[in-house]
């Protein structure tokens, strides 16, 4: 993993933590033991979910870059449709707060997404190659005409 992979994981990553211990708190409160461990519960899946489509992403990114944007898509809505997969799995389980769960599963979904976007619109990566050093020395300072 790049430098700039890591650091954008990181930028996504730390604000999801934080609204999953504010889920788990608000969760506590209303709804008890069941309520915190359904948002802590919901805030880890959500957060594995978007963590492991920015980790295919970035591999699509350098693999296939031709492909990036259509990849970016298709992540999305498997993403989407995995987090359904999951709510429907859980919706009838008593071992957790259901609720506490989806809500927060949302809120850390779209709190991953928004820290996403700024860290892409931070990010200082270049589109274009500069040439290399070497390139340019070992190039007369002329035009050869």
């Amino acid at each position: 993993m790049q430098s700039n992979d890591a650091r954008t994981l990181l930028q996504c990553a730390v604000p999801t933590a934080v609204a999953g211990v504010i889920a788990a708190v608000l969760g506590g409160v209303l709804a008890g033991g069941k309520g915190a461990l359904g948002a802590v519960v919901g805030t880890l899946v959500a957060g594995g979910v978007m963590a492991l489509g920015l980790f295919v992403l970035q591999r699509t990114a350098k693999s296939f870059p031709h492909l990036f944007q259509a990849m970016g898509l298709v992540l999305y809505v498997t993403q989407f449709l995995i987090s359904a997969v999951v709510l429907a799995v859980f919706r009838d389980t008593s071992l957790f707060n259901t609720r506490a769960f989806a809500f927060a599963l949302l809120g850390a979904v779209l709190v991953w997404t928004a820290a996403q976007t700024r860290a892409y619109l931070k990010a200082k990566i270049l589109y274009v190659d500069p040439e290399s050093a070497e390139a340019q020395k070992s190039a007369p300072a002329g035009s050869p005409t």
